[in-house]
């Protein structure tokens, strides 16, 4: 939506498979679902849910300057099922959008995804992009 000159307000929903890579990684790959708010004058604002092969899942809270390209997403991890149950931590990650948006369809993928989780019990676990989509 055009607001005022040079503003704009965006409501999106993104959904998409993400692989993680390094040693301690929560899982290898999830099924990634985000949706939220975002407009030039307040920022972004969203949830994401990651579920795994097992259907356990990973909720987190998404802020940032906004959904453009090459602008800084942060997420806090805010619970989970199953083995994620209790999870917390941080992570962020840029959005690089892939072609041109053909009417309501965007094709992207994180790029720079970094952070750390702590799970229930003592491990650390750090998900870094391996080039997975969101």
């Amino acid at each position: 939506m055009n607001l005022l000159p040079g503003q704009q307000a965006v409501i999106f929903q993104v959904s998409g498979s993400m692989m993680l890579s390094g040693k301690q990684r929560l899982n290898r790959a999830f099924q990634s679902e985000a949706m939220g708010f975002s407009d030039t004058t307040t920022g972004l604002q969203g949830r994401s849910v990651w579920t795994d092969e097992h259907g356990d899942k990973v909720f987190s809270e998404l802020s940032g300057e906004g959904f453009g390209p090459s602008q800084l997403i942060e997420g806090k991890f805010t619970g989970g099922t199953g083995r994620y149950t209790g999870i917390s931590g941080e992570y962020s990650f840029k959005w690089q959008r892939l072609g041109a948006i053909e009417g309501d369809e965007l094709a992207g993928r994180v790029v720079g995804l970094q952070g750390s989780a702590r799970l229930g019990s003592p491990n650390v676990n750090s998900p870094t992009a391996a080039g997975g989509s969101r």
